[in-house]
């Protein structure tokens, strides 16, 4: 593999980021783990969606599935489009 394709693989994770950040802590942007904002640092998966759930708040979960399936569907974009330059 070439060092552009290794480049932009490492730049896939930046795919995974939310620029609002998560609720409650606008500083964490990830929104595939996090450290939990009700339980210290134990990490949470999708911790947006999880811990809404956690708050039965269903409002908040429902904005939270609709983030992040449009920014897991944006990091799978970006995985084809770089497969595809390195063929």
């Amino acid at each position: 593999m070439d060092a552009a394709f290794n480049q932009s693989l490492f730049r896939a994770e930046q795919q995974l980021l939310n620029e609002a950040g998560l609720p409650r802590r606008g500083w964490y942007k990830n929104i595939l783990y996090a450290p939990g904002f009700y339980t210290g640092y134990g990490v949470k998966t999708l911790p947006g969606i999880r811990e809404a759930i956690e708050q039965r708040d269903w409002i908040e979960v429902q904005k939270q599935i609709v983030m992040d399936s449009n920014i897991i569907t944006k990091l799978a974009e970006y995985l084809s489009v770089i497969s595809k330059s390195a063929m």
